[in-house]
C-alpha cells in the first residue's frame, strides 16, 4: 500500500467516524410517553434523558396559502380579524372595543457558543426573520362584522414591546428593557407623546426570553411584569449565587411587582424559567401565569405549565422543576431551596411553548367555555414529534382551580399543514368586547377571530 493510499484510507475512516458521531449527536430524542399523560393537574413525569446535542425539530414557516385558515373546535367558527401584519405577538382589548396589537420580535443579539447560535437559528427559522417592527398597531371593527376595517400605527419606535395595560389615562407598555407609559384615552388612534420610563428591566445579552408582559390588578394598585431567564439552566450568568445560605436575589426568571402608590418594586414570584401570559381569575382575582420550562432533558419533559402565583412563591428554576425534582445539570445543589420549590397547578405538556393566557370572562363561545382559561401554544423546537402549535382551553371549577383530571380542550388547530410546515404560530390571546376570542398569529402575520356558530 502506498503512502497516498494509506492517507486516503485514514481520511475516509476519519470522515466516516465524524459522520457517525454527527448522526449520533444530532439524532432526535423521541418521545416515549403519550403527550396527554403529561397534561393536567397530575402529570406522569418521566426520567430525564440527557441530550449531548439538542433535539431540534422546527417546522419551516410558509404562511397561510390560498385563503387557508386554522381549524376551530366543533360549534365554533374562525375568520381573519386582520391580516398582513408584521409579526403580531400580543393583543390587548380596550374598553371601547379597539384592539391593540404589539408587532414585535426579538431584539438584535450576539451569539456566544452553541446554545446562542441555536437560539438565533430558531428565531430565523420559526419566525421567518429576526427584525422587529417595534410598534403597537390599533385595529377597529366599527361595523361589527368581525373584520377590522380600520388600522392605524398607534405608537412606534419602541424596543421589542409585548404587554400592554391601561390605567388612569396612561397606556403601560412592556419593552424588553423597561416598562414605559404614555398618555392614552381609548378611542385615540395616534400617540405622539414620548414614552416615560417607569422601571428598568434586565436585558443583558444575549437576552434570551426577551418578552415582557405587563398586567395591572383590578384596583389599579399594582403592575406585574414577567422577566424570563437569560438561558436554559442559568449558564448565561443569570444563575443566582449557588453556595448554601447565599441570599437568593434573582434578577430574571421572575414576576416583578410595582406598587404605584409607593413607587416601589419587589419580586412577586421567582424560579419561573420563562413566564409570559398572565391574567387574574374571575373567581378570586388571583394572578395566574403560563411558564415555559427548561429544555434538553428529553422529549418527554418537563412539562410547561399553568399556575396560580402567590406572593413570595418559588418554582425551582434552575435547580428544581415540577416541585422538588432536581436538575442534576445545575451545580452546586441548593438543598436549602428544595423544600420551598412549589409544585405548579396544571401541566400543559412538554415543550409546547405556552405564551398567551386569557380567562374566559366575557367570552360568548357557549357553555363549554364559560369557566376556564384560553392558552396560546406557540409550539416546540426541542421535541420529537413536535408539540403545541394550537390554542387550547383549560376548564376551571367554581372554586377557581382547574377541573380534576381535565385535559386541555383544543380550540384552534392545524397551524401546522399536512406537510408539517408551519402556516402560523399562535401567541397572545384575548377576549374581544363582543365575546369572541382573538388570537395573535405571529408567524402567520394575522389576528384570528373565533366565535360561536349561530
Amino acid at each position: 500500500m502506498t503512502r497516498l493510499q494509506h492517507f486516503r484510507n485514514i481520511s475516509l475512516l476519519t470522515l466516516a467516524l465524524a459522520g457517525g458521531a454527527y448522526w449520533y449527536l444530532s439524532s432526535p430524542d423521541k418521545a416515549l410517553v403519550p403527550l396527554e399523560d403529561m397534561q393536567g393537574p397530575q402529570p406522569k413525569l418521566s426520567q430525564p434523558r440527557s441530550e449531548g446535542f439538542p433535539t431540534i425539530k422546527i417546522p419551516d414557516v410558509i404562511g397561510w396559502q390560498k385563503g387557508a385558515m386554522p381549524t376551530p373546535a366543533a360549534g365554533l367558527k374562525v375568520q381573519p380579524f386582520a391580516q398582513g401584519l408584521d409579526h403580531p405577538r400580543w393583543v390587548k382589548v380596550m374598553p371601547n372595543g379597539d384592539v391593540l396589537v404589539a408587532e414585535s420580535n426579538a431584539p438584535a443579539r450576539e451569539t456566544k457558543g452553541l446554545m446562542d447560535w441555536i437560539a438565533r437559528k430558531l428565531i430565523l427559522r420559526s419566525n421567518g426573520g429576526d427584525t422587529s417592527a417595534d410598534r403597537i398597531t390599533l385595529l377597529r371593527d366599527s361595523d361589527g362584522d368581525g373584520i377590522a376595517e380600520f388600522k392605524s400605527v398607534l405608537i412606534d419606535g419602541l424596543h421589542s414591546p409585548l404587554g400592554m395595560a391601561l390605567r388612569e389615562g396612561r397606556l403601560y407598555i412592556g419593552n424588553t428593557d423597561a416598562v414605559v407609559s404614555v398618555p392614552y384615552t381609548p378611542g385615540d388612534t395616534k400617540i405622539t407623546a414620548k414614552p416615560e420610563k417607569l422601571i428598568d428591566l434586565p436585558a443583558e445579552l444575549p437576552n434570551n426570553h426577551w418578552t415582557r408582559n405587563v398586567v395591572i390588578d383590578a384596583k389599579g394598585e399594582y403592575l406585574y411584569v414577567t422577566i424570563g431567564a437569560n438561558s436554559n439552566i442559568g449558564e448565561n450568568g443569570d444563575n443566582p449565587p449557588g453556595k448554601l445560605n447565599d441570599i437568593y436575589r434573582p434578577k430574571r426568571a421572575i414576576i416583578k411587582q410595582y406598587e404605584f402608590k409607593r413607587k416601589e418594586t419587589t419580586i412577586f414570584a421567582a424560579g419561573l424559567r420563562n413566564p409570559t401570559g398572565m391574567d387574574f381569575d374571575p373567581v378570586s382575582g388571583r394572578l395566574w401565569t403560563v411558564v415555559n420550562e427548561r429544555d434538553m432533558l428529553g422529549s418527554d419533559g418537563p412539562p410547561d405549565y399553568l399556575t396560580f402565583v402567590s406572593p413570595g412563591s418559588f418554582y425551582g428554576w434552575p435547580w428544581y422543576y415540577w416541585g422538588q425534582n432536581a436538575d442534576s445539570r445545575v451545580p452546586p445543589v441548593r438543598g436549602d431551596l428544595q423544600q420551598y420549590s412549589r409544585r405548579p397547578d396544571y401541566a400543559l405538556g412538554p415543550h409546547v411553548a405556552a405564551l398567551g393566557l386569557a380567562f374566559s370572562r366575557g367570552a360568548e363561545l357557549g357553555d363549554t367555555f364559560k369557566s376556564g382559561a384560553f392558552i396560546g401554544m406557540h409550539g416546540s423546537w426541542n421535541r420529537y414529534p413536535v408539540s403545541g402549535y394550537k390554542v387550547v382551553f383549560v376548564p376551571f371549577k367554581d372554586n377557581g382551580y382547574p377541573v380534576d383530571q381535565a385535559k386541555p380542550v383544543e380550540i384552534l388547530t392545524d397551524f401546522l399543514g399536512k406537510d408539517g410546515n408551519a402556516q402560523g404560530r399562535p401567541a397572545g390571546v384575548a377576549i374581544a368586547k363582543d365575546g369572541a376570542l382573538l388570537v395573535a398569529d405571529d408567524s402567520g402575520n394575522s389576528i384570528w377571530r373565533v366565535s360561536k356558530v349561530n
